[in-house]
């Protein structure tokens, strides 16, 4: 039986060739998205066995990753979801696969990859590329980085380093300022990082909090 695949990533070049990489393999495209609303609206309209996703599209209330892939989880909890990225930070890696996804590639393993991951993810087996498995490798030895981000963690640091204030946060998430501040230094704990400067330069750095 071909496997019915949506595609979604904000790259129309990227979606093309991963399109013609999969339907050499007998891969069926039945929908792509370019941005989150696009691709809650595909998951509503269309079945599909597998869904293979960016991790970081814009649209909408879902733009942050980590919040998006949870928010799939919730509605389609049977759904196998590999995540193509170019994130190689290991705690960013191990956030994602916290949120419960099936599969996990890095965008330059994909042509070599990607048809293996597919089959094991559609026969209820988890699947990590080569680098992405080096990547959280490295994590051994570091108790912090191998606490993930919760989504609501990464949310709150996203939007902290994007220039918000926590009340100015706390506003727009409702929640209560002390719930949001939590969120922050928790998140922060787990990073590792004491002050907000080492917030912003980690960002910086590591293209974590988008």
């Amino acid at each position: 039986m071909t496997l019915r695949i949506i595609l979604a990533d904000d790259h129309p070049i990227v979606r093309s060739g991963v399109r013609a990489l999969l339907e050499r393999n007998n891969l069926h495209v039945v929908a792509e998205a370019g941005s989150t609303d696009e691709l809650v609206a595909a998951l509503e309209t269309h079945e599909c066995d597998v869904l293979l996703t960016d991790f970081s599209m814009p649209g909408g209330q879902l733009a942050d990753g980590l919040a998006m892939l949870e928010h799939l989880r919730g509605r389609w909890p049977k759904l196998p979801i590999i995540v193509l990225t170019m994130m190689n930070n290991p705690g960013v890696l191990s956030s994602i696969l916290a949120t419960g996804v099936r599969g996990l590639l890095n965008k330059s393993d994909a042509l070599s990859e990607l048809p293996l991951a597919i089959q094991a993810v559609s026969h209820g087996r988890d699947y990590v590329s080569a680098s992405g498995g080096h990547q959280l490798e490295q994590m051994e030895g570091h108790d912090s980085a191998r606490l993930p981000l919760s989504p609501r963690e990464a949310e709150v640091l996203g939007l902290f380093v994007s220039g918000l204030t926590v009340s100015q946060i706390a506003e727009q998430l409702d929640r209560s300022i002390k719930t949001v501040s939590r969120q922050k230094m928790d998140g922060m704990s787990k990073l590792g990082l004491k002050t907000d400067l080492e917030v912003y330069a980690y960002a910086r750095e590591h293209g974590l909090l988008t």
